[in-house]
């Protein structure tokens, strides 16, 4: 792929200047102002549209654009919804907080960071969804930190990462099948080059995660906050093994490959079941949960701050943010930004660390700019890929620092589709979660030492295996 297209504009430094302090400035109210980061997205629509006003670029070509750029990620839309509303159904059912329990009851305090690292990083590695992993395995994690009075940031950091474990290197993701589409890279031999710096990188920030886990509260104190969130979930809800066959079934089914938004939405409707026939809702109370989430509380008990979200309500502020973030990835590149951004990059590249350092910030400026994965993966793909092919570098390199830029670098990012979602699920903020995200800063680091020493830099063309015969996934993870 290639963003070489005569209809698109080449900007002039001054242009592109222009554009990026506009937007940085427009973005910048954000963090200064509080403005929320939706409102921020939708006036950034108009500043772009006037900018492509005064460079002269028809209205019908910028329409055209973000429409282009918003259908990008419908797919991603969709299954943020579903598991909204999946989340909801397993709170009310008792799924959650009968994971909740046993892990409370089975884990120690000490060691459960990285636990909640594996858990995540294996549901991710077999289902192939980021979004799912965390939006069911990784709530329960939410709660039984919460239980044993870890600093939730930590948490989320151990159960994003992990989550991402999969998103990168799951031969079931369809980023991985996406980045290895558009670097013409066959999916086995992408698969096998982002093993070798994931792999080691998943081992270090297991180590990291134990001596993290080992700081952070008194086993005493952590042990004793533990009982009393049992006792209060005993008091909320009827706690039995059998409530965990709803989330068995859900991840068998996509471990089969089943695709995603019907398995989803299967395992919301049994948890509207659990919530009927075990918790004793009514009908409605239990279908309710799907849009409105669960909110009872229990006086004096903490538990009730922790199971109170989901529902497809909870998710209606996610999908705003995503339709912008996408439109605006759509604009950007109607107006010619990622042309002559991908342009003046290709001059800047003086060896293979260079090279992997503009591949990874394509990625970073595709997910500040387009605000999902899929932007992210095409922008470094599409700006750099001839520079390895001048370099000599076989494409699975590009293929693996494509997803540290693209993929990795979507939940750092405040108003991209990845952070906004995992912020949203987890209850923590982006910033506040950010410094712990070991396994993607371990990725990158690792990116960076294999363009150092050589080792699994591959040099010498080799004739891969296209993968344009598959485009498309059964589960899709990132809008």
């Amino acid at each position: 792929m290639t963003t070489e297209n005569p209809s698109v504009p080449e900007l002039n430094g001054a242009s592109l200047s222009g554009i990026f302090l506009a937007f940085c400035l427009l973005m910048s109210s954000v963090l200064l102002l509080k403005v929320p980061v939706a409102l921020a997205l939708f006036a950034a629509w108009f500043l772009l549209m006037l900018c492509g006003w005064l460079l002269k670029v028809p209205y019908p070509s910028l329409q055209a654009g973000l429409m282009k750029g918003i259908m990008r990620g419908m797919e991603g839309v969709l299954i943020i919804t579903c598991v909204g509303a999946v989340v909801g159904s397993w709170i009310a059912g008792g799924i959650v907080p009968t994971v909740i329990y046993y892990g409370l009851s089975l884990v120690h305090p000490g060691t459960f960071l990285p636990i909640a690292f594996l858990a995540c990083a294996l549901t991710s590695l077999v289902t192939g969804t980021s979004f799912a992993s965390v939006g069911t395995v990784g709530v329960a994690m939410m709660g039984v930190g919460a239980g044993f009075e870890i600093p939730l940031p930590y948490v989320a950091g151990a159960v994003i990462s992990g989550a991402y474990v999969g998103d990168a290197i799951s031969p079931l993701s369809d980023t991985t099948i996406l980045s290895s589409s558009l670097c013409d890279v066959s999916l086995i031999d992408h698969v096998r080059s982002m093993a070798w710096v994931g792999l080691p990188a998943g081992v270090l920030v297991l180590g990291g995660f134990y001596l993290l886990g080992m700081d952070s509260a008194a086993s005493s104190q952590a042990m004793q906050s533990a009982q009393v969130m049992l006792s209060d979930l005993d008091a909320l809800f009827v706690i039995s093994p059998m409530l965990l066959l709803p989330l068995l079934i859900t991840l068998g089914l996509l471990m089969a490959r089943k695709p995603a938004i019907p398995v989803i939405a299967i395992g919301a409707f049994l948890g509207v079941l659990c919530a009927w026939w075990v918790q004793g809702a009514t009908p409605l109370e239990a279908a309710m949960s799907l849009y409105q989430g669960y909110s009872q509380t229990l006086e004096g008990s903490t538990i009730g701050g922790i199971l109170s979200r989901g529902g497809i309500q909870s998710m209606l502020p996610v999908v705003v943010i995503v339709i912008f973030a996408l439109g605006l990835g759509g604009l950007m590149e109607s107006l010619g930004v990622i042309r002559s951004v991908g342009n003046r990059l290709s001059r800047m590249v003086k060896g293979d660390v260079s090279l992997t350092l503009i591949t990874v910030t394509c990625g970073f400026f595709g997910s500040v700019f387009g605000g999902a994965a899929y932007v992210s993966l095409f922008t470094a793909s599409a700006m750099t890929r001839n520079l390895y092919e001048q370099q000599d570098i076989e494409r699975r390199v590009l293929s693996r620092n494509c997803e540290a830029g693209g993929t990795l670098s979507c939940p750092m990012i405040p108003w991209t589709s990845g952070a906004v979602f995992m912020a949203a699920t987890t209850g923590v903020a982006t910033l506040d979660y950010l410094p712990y995200l070991f396994y993607h800063f371990a990725f990158m680091a690792g990116c960076l030492i294999s363009a150092m020493t050589g080792l699994a830099f591959w040099k010498g063309r080799r004739a891969l295996n296209s993968t344009h015969s598959v485009t498309t996934s059964p589960l899709s993870q990132e809008a």
